[in-house]
């Protein structure tokens, strides 16, 4: 096993290579039901919403803990975290991204996905593994 530095991870170029890394880090926290939303057309303020389930509240704070520490480790800070002690809706916003983390019912309940269903839907598979499926939403 090779000791040293840890690897450097490089600064997200944009809004979608930032949304990208956040999904990494979801998939690393094993967060559930994984969306990506474009909603810079319908939205105006930012450019993604970034929707992921976790099986309880510890386990959504533990998710937005993994985000937010990635990130930090290349320079980017949340501009605000709502939500984080109940663990039942957390609000990441990170500008042009803004993250949700959701514990499973809570989520069901709000349905954010069909508030925005003219957004384009980028989803992923229940494993997190393989290419995104990506489908452009009904109006």
């Amino acid at each position: 096993m090779k000791i040293g530095r840890p690897k450097k991870k490089t600064t997200p170029a944009n809004s979608k290579e930032l949304a990208k890394q956040i999904v990494n880090a979801c998939e690393e926290a094993k967060g559930q039901d994984l969306v990506i939303l474009n909603v810079s057309e319908v939205f105006g303020l930012s450019d993604y919403f970034v929707i992921v389930s976790g099986r309880s509240d510890r386990q959504s704070q533990g998710i937005s803990n993994r985000i937010l520490n990635e990130l930090k480790e290349v320079g980017v800070e949340p501009t605000a975290i709502e939500g984080y002690e109940g663990g039942q809706w957390i609000l990441m916003d990170y500008d042009d991204v803004i993250v949700h983390v959701f514990y499973g019912p809570t989520r069901d309940y709000y349905d954010l996905e069909s508030l925005w269903l003219s957004a384009e839907k980028i989803t992923f598979p229940a494993s997190g593994k393989g290419a995104a499926n990506k489908d452009k939403a009904a109006a």
